[in-house]
């Protein structure tokens, strides 16, 4: 198991860059979060706020645009499923650069065997 010496600068630092790439993600999810109910509920994209939203995700939502319609709802109000599956992909490639920076910590030989038999067990 883990011991104070396998606590290394190395493992703070990775333990930091997780921490990164999770904020990172919150913060985009939250402003794509509030873009799909903006549109949903048929902000004035006039309004200072509601054009900052807009203007900061556009380049976000811009892959997805040509995969999915939208769907227009009643008194203006349009559900961007591009924006959901923004949301998604950006939450995949987060949980997968944060698994992969996770990978570099040190693990134990006892560790690592327990793993390795768990994997041939399945």
């Amino acid at each position: 198991m883990y011991t104070q010496e396998t606590y290394t600068p190395r493992v703070k630092s990775l333990y930091r860059g997780t921490q990164a790439i999770w904020y990172i993600v919150t913060f985009l999810e939250v402003l794509l979060a509030f873009r799909l109910v903006m549109r949903l509920l048929a902000a004035n994209p006039a309004a200072d706020f509601t054009d900052v939203i807009y203007t900061i995700t556009s380049p976000l939502v811009a892959p997805f645009v040509a995969v999915f319609s939208p769907t227009y709802l009643a008194s203006g109000s349009v559900f961007e499923w591009t924006t959901l599956l923004a949301m998604f992909v950006y939450f995949l490639i987060g949980a997968g650069l944060a698994r992969l920076l996770a990978m570099g910590r040190p693990v134990s030989s006892y560790e690592a065997r327990e793993h390795l038999v768990e994997q041939d067990s399945v």
